[in-house]
Order: C-alpha cells, then sequence, then structure tokens
C-alpha cells in the first residue's frame, strides 16, 4: 500500500477530550491514493474507547467503526476449541477466540465500497446476533477503525513456557492454551495488522488501573453507583481479566505495533503520547 502517514501533522493539546485528540490523530492521517483509510486502535478494557468512538462519530464524515469484540467465534465454536485446544477457550476474549475470515471478509468489503454487513456480538447471551439483525453500511466509508483491547499485539514464542502469571494460567499446565494464542498472534492477527495504514495505542498506567476500570465498567453496565459492586461479581471480573492479563502487560510494556501511544492516568486522564517508530 503507498501510504504517506506524515503528511499532516499531529500535536497533543491536553485540554481536549480522550475523543477529540482522536479525532485530531484520524484528520492527521493520509493517503497517497483515494482508497479509505484503515486506522486500528487498541485500549485495555474499560479505558474509555466508547465514548471515544462516539466523539469520532458525530467529527469523522465518513467514518466506519468496528469492533473487535463483535467478530468473537460464536459459543458452539468457541466450545468446539475448548474441547480440541484447552477448556480456557470458552472464554471469549484471548487471540484465538475471534473469527477472522468473518473479519477479513468484512474489511474486503468495506475496502473495496459494496454494501457490507457488520456482525453484531451480544455480550448478555455470549453469542453471535444472528445474520439479519446486523446493520448496513450501504455507502462507501471514507475512514474504517477497527477498536479493540489487543488490537497491534506483538506474539512471544517463549511465553507458553514461563511461570504463570495468575490462577488462571495456572489452569494451562502444559502451555497449550498460550501456544495457541501466541501461534494465533504470529499468523493470522499479524496479517490482520499488515492491513492497517496506522495504530493508536490507548496506554493505562498499570494493570491494577485496568482491573479498576472493568470494576466500574460492570458497576455501570449492571445499573449499580460506584462502589457497590457485589463481592462475588468483583471476583468474577478480577478472574475474568486474568485472561487478558499477560497480552495487557506485553503492550503496556511495549510489545505491540508501532504508532501513536497516548498514555493515561488512572483517572482516565491524557497525560502524554509519543510515535513509535
Amino acid at each position: 500500500m503507498a501510504i504517506d502517514l506524515h503528511a499532516a501533522s499531529w500535536s497533543l493539546d491536553a485540554m481536549k477530550t480522550l475523543g477529540e485528540i482522536l479525532s485530531d490523530w484520524v484528520r492527521a492521517q493520509r493517503r497517497a491514493d483515494d482508497q479509505p483509510l484503515l486506522l486500528m486502535l487498541s485500549g485495555a478494557q474499560g479505558i474509555g474507547k466508547s465514548t471515544a468512538m462516539r466523539q469520532l462519530a458525530r467529527d469523522i464524515p465518513g467514518l466506519v467503526t468496528l469492533g473487535l469484540d463483535d467478530f468473537y467465534l460464536t459459543q458452539a465454536e468457541r466450545r468446539s476449541l475448548a474441547d480440541r485446544v484447552h477448556p480456557l477457550f470458552e472464554t471469549r476474549g484471548p487471540p484465538g477466540t475471534h473469527d477472522l475470515t468473518l473479519l477479513n471478509q468484512v474489511l474486503e468489503g468495506l475496502l473495496s465500497g459494496a454494501p457490507t454487513s457488520l456482525p453484531v456480538f451480544d455480550k448478555a447471551s455470549d453469542d453471535r446476533c444472528p445474520p439479519s439483525d446486523w446493520p448496513w453500511v450501504s455507502e462507501p466509508p471514507k475512514v474504517i477503525l477497527l477498536e479493540g483491547w489487543m488490537i497491534g499485539a506483538l506474539p512471544d514464542a517463549g511465553a507458553p513456557m514461563s511461570a504463570p502469571l495468575n490462577a488462571v494460567e495456572a489452569q494451562d499446565e502444559q502451555g497449550h492454551w498460550r501456544s495457541f494464542q501466541e501461534r494465533a498472534l504470529a499468523d493470522g492477527y499479524a496479517k490482520l495488522w499488515d492491513l492497517a495504514d496506522a495504530f493508536c495505542h490507548l496506554c493505562a498506567p498499570d494493570f491494577s488501573a485496568v482491573l479498576n476500570w472493568r470494576l466500574q465498567q460492570e458497576e455501570s453496565n449492571l445499573g449499580l453507583l460506584p462502589g457497590t459492586l457485589p463481592d462475588e461479581r468483583r471476583l468474577w471480573v478480577a478472574r475474568f481479566i486474568q485472561h487478558y492479563e499477560r497480552i495487557t502487560r506485553r503492550m503496556l510494556a511495549g510489545g505491540r505495533r508501532s504508532g501513536l501511544a497516548i498514555h493515561l492516568d488512572a483517572q482516565r486522564r491524557v497525560v502524554g503520547a509519543h510515535q513509535s517508530s
């Protein structure tokens, strides 16, 4: 692809909201041809991607946003994967639990300008919605933004042999769950990342902030006041994000595709940014 990513200048204005800063970043990207831009955005759970996406939808004409979460394998497909590889694959989220064939088909349709339906995953039922419920994009997009927690993550071939980070990884005694993830990152996901014109990474200060944000997100999802999440649900959230811990920590340490890194503090305030080559 003939891409000129530096045709427009980009600078951080800390007085702006995260959504406004991301809008500035999107507008700063350029291609040398008239093809739609394909941008990719990473950010840990609860960091504020959904709020930022609403701002982008208002600011950027011709924007189509795709969430990696909407491309999870179906519940039946994950059960089959769990039977074949490791029981931990019944839980959605880690590399290997996404339908990359479907995602590439959707991207191909959008990039060609053809009318394209966008999958929807219902987290309440833990399964993909029927195609009759998928929205359609009928007009050729100018910008396609793919967002998700692990966008741009790099593989680590040594991870399967390392000591478990938490109780979830301790269930993967032979490293089969981690090995499958690392092979997926080195293959199908790497090919997906190769399609991007540019990356932006929203960086948490540490993993403890990610846990706190995910707890806040769970309270919001359940319509509860801050600090009122029941203990059993707090324990469930703490265990759930252990499925994501290793790769989240890797990305925070720099194990990600190069691009713009926007750093936030524990209150989700933007505190800095830098462009990696």
